[in-house]
């Protein structure tokens, strides 16, 4: 499971954008004048885990001092430099000079740490004689997930794609097994030519190809929804999608299995019908139970979403 994707982080920031400025209001009016106490800096960093970079621009947009951060890992790279930077461009900046107290940016992808992040700028009100100006970014994805209460479930992400990975190296380790069976089943077949063949012997072949397909198949929608994709626990929309996936995976390794069974008994082996019959029967009852989760599901997402909406204040 990836951590929030950029399009989920924007979707979260809108729904949840008041309570988002409301708390780093209260963050930033907590900071006297822009001069961060290094006593402080501790239990700012355990309680506010999504802070990254604190620092001060004068009435010209001149940046006052090195950048204050909160990240370990960009200490070396960010926390000794700035001093004099020239930011007067930043719209952040040029709205809370024209006349706003507090400015809180749009989404961004930050070019100090690549990460998505929002920006708030205040008016430091204690400034002796020229204008100050206090600039704060956070780590928009971690502030998320510290609304949500999923800060402990994103630290231990590696630990799960971890496990993913070592149940998908089995899997894949297991299909090679079964693709030498197949291939020394093949030239067994090449080599049988013109003999007395057993002619259901291509059958077999093929349920080992299906099998291996079938355990491809898995651990490729395990890699993707576990390990590369961001999965969102708190839709049901992601949830969904990884039900419809496996099940899909399970619908076609019966549909050929039930076909192969369906020409033994055309071949004379009749004991095979049955079997093939309630194998066909079992996808279609697959097929509308998915179909019936799939309809409802989304209908029941879409109340949700609509509830949400009719919740939420406007402006």
């Amino acid at each position: 499971m990836a951590r929030m994707s950029y399009i989920s982080c924007v979707e979260r920031y809108e729904e949840y954008q008041r309570v988002i400025e409301s708390l780093l209001h209260s963050i930033v009016m907590s900071i006297e004048d822009g001069v961060y106490k290094k006593r402080d800096m501790g239990y700012l960093i355990k309680r506010y885990p999504f802070l990254e970079l604190q620092y001060c621009l004068d009435e010209k947009g001149l940046q006052i001092g090195n950048n204050v951060c909160f990240k370990r890992q960009y200490l070396k790279t960010l926390g000794a430099h700035g001093d004099h930077q020239d930011l007067s461009e930043r719209p952040y900046f040029q709205r809370c000079h024209n006349g706003q107290d507090i400015h809180f940016t749009d989404p961004y992808i930050s070019i100090a740490t690549n990460h998505m992040c929002i920006s708030v700028t205040k008016k430091l009100s204690n400034s002796e004689a020229a204008q100050k100006y206090l600039v704060l970014d956070v780590c928009l994805t971690q502030l998320i997930e510290f609304l949500m209460g999923d800060t402990a479930r994103a630290s231990m992400v590696p630990f799960f794609k971890a496990g993913y990975g070592l149940i998908v190296g089995c899997l894949f380790t297991l299909v090679l097994f079964l693709l030498s069976i197949v291939f020394q089943d093949i030239y067994t077949l090449i080599q049988e030519l013109g003999s007395n063949a057993d002619p259901l012997k291509p059958f077999s072949i093929i349920i080992y190809i299906t099998l291996a397909l079938a355990v491809f198949d898995l651990g490729k929608t395990i890699l993707e929804e576990e390990i590369l994709m961001h999965k969102d626990i708190f839709r049901h929309s992601s949830t969904r999608r990884t039900i419809t996936r496996f099940i899909s995976t399970v619908l076609i390794a019966i549909s050929i299995e039930a076909l192969l069974t369906m020409f033994k008994a055309a071949l004379g082996q009749s004991e095979y019908l049955l079997p093939a019959v309630a194998m066909m029967l079992a996808v279609v009852g697959l097929l509308i139970a998915l179909a019936v989760y799939v309809y409802f599901g989304s209908k029941a997402e879409i109340l949700l979403m609509q509830a949400r909406l009719k919740q939420k204040p406007s402006k």
